[in-house]
This record gives C-alpha cells, structure tokens and sequence, in this order.
C-alpha cells in the first residue's frame, strides 16, 4: 500500500520559487533567507497543569526544567521503541506548550492524550493542504544567514532579542509583537519568529523591505526541499504505527484518510515486511538525547536496545560522474536511470534507498538534494558503524526494482549503483561546530 501509494512526496504550499532556487539555497550560507513556514506544520497546542508530565510521559528527552521560553527538539517512539517522529516543541507557558511539526507526531500526541489520564487539553492546527479553507492561527517565518541577526535586529523596535541557543523572547516588527526561538540551519545564525496570522503580512513586508538592503532573497518550495540535508536532519522517518499489537489501537484510531494511511514510501530499499522501514533513536543519532531518568513510551524497549550494534547517521556525497551518467541516461533510450528532479531527487514522502557494499545492503538513505552550496548531490543516510568514517567508498542502489511502483509520479526506469563517499552529518563544517555542538 505504502509503496504503490498515489500521493508524492511532502508538499511545500509555498511558491516554488522566489528568483531561482539555485541563488535561494546559496542565500543561507553567504548573505540571509526568509523562509515561510506558516502553512506545511500541523500545530498542536496542550494546555493544562500537566503540561510537562505528559511530554515527559510521550518524549524520550527530559524536560527537567522545561517552561515558558524554552524549546526542545522532542523525539517520540512507539512501546517497541521505534521512532515515530521528531519536532519542535515550544514552551509558551509553563502550563502550556507548542508542537510544530509533520502530522504522524502530532497525530500520535493527541491520542495518547486522549487516552491518557493527564489533567490537559489540546487544539489542533491542522496545514493548510488538509484545512485550505481555514487560516492558520499563526504565522511563522524564520530569518537565517550570516547577515540574519542584523536584519532582524534592524526590524526590531522592542527589547535585546534573545539568541541563546534553543531559547525563546520577543521581537516587535512593524509594531507586532511576535515570539522568537533562536537556533540555526545549515550552521547559519538567525531566529524563527511567529505571532497571529492577521498580523503576518505586516511583519512580513517589513522585514522583505529591510532584508532587501542586504540581499536577503525568500526561499520557495524548491530550495526550502535542500535545507533539512545541509542541517543534517532527516525530517520524515516512517512512523513505526503500521504493525504489531501495541500500535493496533492508534491504527483503529487514525482516520482512513489520514496522512499515514495515505503517504508513500519510495527507493531501492523495498522489504517485504514494513517493521523494516522501522527506525531507532540510533539511526537517527537521537540516542545522545534519550534520558532514561524518567518512565515514557518505549523506555523498557530503549533499556534493551542500548547495548546493541547500531548503525551510525552520516552524509553521503554522491558520485559525481555516476551523477553525470543518470542526467545522461535522459538522452538516451527510455527507459533510463530514474529521473532526478531538481533540487530533491526524492519521489514519496518517506525515502529509503539501500545503501550497499561489494553488492550487500549496509545501510539506508534518505532525501537525495543537490546542494548548491556543496555543488554536489547529498543524501544522510545510516551504515553500519564500522563504515562510518570520512572517505569510505560506498554506493546507493538508485531506482526502484523491476521498473518501478504503481506510483503515478515514477516513470518506468532502470536501476544503477551510484558511488557515493562517506562525510559527517552536518555537511558543512560551520554547521557542526556553531549548530549541532550546541544540541
């Protein structure tokens, strides 16, 4: 079902492109971005004096500590320990909170607060590709590049932003004030800020007419597809709902037409079991973030899992005449290599490609981006840990086996191994010293 699904991969509602994708993704690196994010979220605001407790209850990560202006990246697994998704969540209150993120996470959090003995509440803002008729109660934007924090301190008529790693303050822009939380993209420095939707359009003329003193372009749907890959986040595993007695009664719950009954897997990597597409906190080098100081879903599967083998996150750099041969096999007879669209080469919500060594699977990846910052093609993928070192040699079985899936967006193609070389996660040298060292 999931392989032959008829939907395509993640959807941006945003423009695919302000000037040109190519100059919008160099933007974060040299000069300043603005990006929109008001409208690809779903937003799941809880409320209530067990605010804390039940994050605590549904997260991996410990949230000693957690109040208003407080942010964390929150982790959810299943009772088998496998990951369900990963998101921002926002600490408005101390009795109130906010997740931002992909819909199986939030899905998953207003069950297990429905079902839950916790004295809270929830509210769902649904994205606006499932809820087109309805505004959203908030805009969100974020300012991130070299030139980031003096455009934003320029638009600022309010007090000192807050730009402390991961924590939350107040910006005025154009008379509106808005919440900030400070982290970065790519090893870029900057702030993403939100307040009511009414108010967006202001803020965000203001901050189009300041940002245009430094060359500050906007992002669209296209370059917006790259920015995950260069900050070394995989945005999307499959949440591991599908199977087994623990998850039975959130599939019951989940609607028909829900995200997760509707979105795709696609790539080389095609088991014949789903619990396979199954991540751990592990393959996603989450487990620096799993605290075992308090009880949460999944713990006692966590506590087993811990002392296993367990493959290691990396980046992939795509070989460039391999590359070359796929764009090639484009001018020559059809069928050829699976096409590789620009930007993202990625075809179905969630991607996953073997990745192989003299012929045997070693590993999986994930979200294939050509970086017009690393001029080059780059996927994150997960391997096995004794080949998670700069400069090992690898490959990616491109393509889907016996000509494709029944997907309508995947023309009939052939596979081809690409060679691939082995790099840290971020790519970009900046990023892990002034981002990823600070979470």
């Amino acid at each position: 079902m999931l392989q032959n699904s008829q939907v395509g991969a993640y959807v941006f509602p945003i423009s695919p492109q302000y000037t040109n994708w190519m100059e919008e993704v160099r933007s974060w690196r040299n000069s300043a971005v603005l990006l929109n994010q008001s409208y690809h979220m779903t937003d799941l605001y809880i409320r209530g004096k067990d605010t804390v407790k039940f994050l605590s209850y549904v997260g991996v990560n410990s949230f000693e500590g957690f109040g208003r202006d407080k942010a964390k990246q929150l982790v959810c697994c299943s009772p088998d320990g496998y990951v369900i998704g990963d998101g921002i969540i926002f600490g408005l209150e101390d009795d109130e909170a906010l997740y931002v993120g992909r819909p199986p996470l939030t899905n998953w959090m207003a069950y297990q607060a429905e079902i839950g003995d916790f004295d809270i509440t929830t509210e769902m803002d649904i994205r606006s590709l499932e809820n087109s008729a309805k505004p959203r109660k908030l805009y969100r934007y974020e300012v991130q590049g070299p030139l980031a924090l003096d455009i934003l301190n320029e638009v600022n008529e309010g007090g000192p932003l807050v730009t402390k790693f991961f924590n939350m303050g107040e910006i005025t822009v154009a008379g509106c004030r808005a919440r900030t939380l400070s982290h970065g993209m790519g090893g870029a420095k900057g702030l993403e800020l939100w307040g009511p939707y009414e108010d967006g359009k202001k803020v965000y003329d203001r901050l189009l007419d300041v940002g245009a003193k430094y060359g500050m372009l906007r992002a669209g749907a296209r370059a917006y597809s790259c920015a995950a890959m260069e900050s070394g986040w995989i945005p999307s595993p499959l949440p591991a709902i599908y199977s087994g007695e623990t998850t039975r009664a959130y599939r019951e719950w989940l609607s028909g037409n829900s995200f997760e009954a509707t979105c795709s897997v696609g790539g080389s990597f095609q088991p014949e079991n789903v619990d396979d597409f199954y991540l751990t906190p592990w393959d996603l080098d989450y487990d620096r973030i799993v605290k075992f100081d308090h009880e949460f879903i999944g713990r006692e599967a966590l506590e087993r899992m811990a002392g296993a083998r367990h493959r290691k996150k990396v980046t992939l750099v795509w070989d460039h005449d391999d590359v070359l041969k796929i764009f090639a096999g484009m001018m020559a007879d059809f069928p050829g290599p699976k096409l590789m669209e620009l930007p993202a080469g990625h075809y179905a919500a969630h991607p996953y490609d073997q990745v192989l060594l003299d012929g045997q699977m070693v590993g999986l990846s994930t979200y294939p981006v050509y970086s017009a910052n690393e001029r080059a093609w780059i996927s994150l993928a997960m391997v096995r840990p004794d080949l998670a070192t700069q400069g090992m040699k690898l490959s990616i079985l491109w393509g889907e086996a016996n000509g494709g899936t029944q997907k309508p967006h995947v023309e009939r193609h052939v596979q081809m191994e690409v060679g691939a070389e082995v790099h840290p996660w971020p790519i970009h040298a900046a990023a892990r010293k002034e981002y990823r060292a600070q979470k």
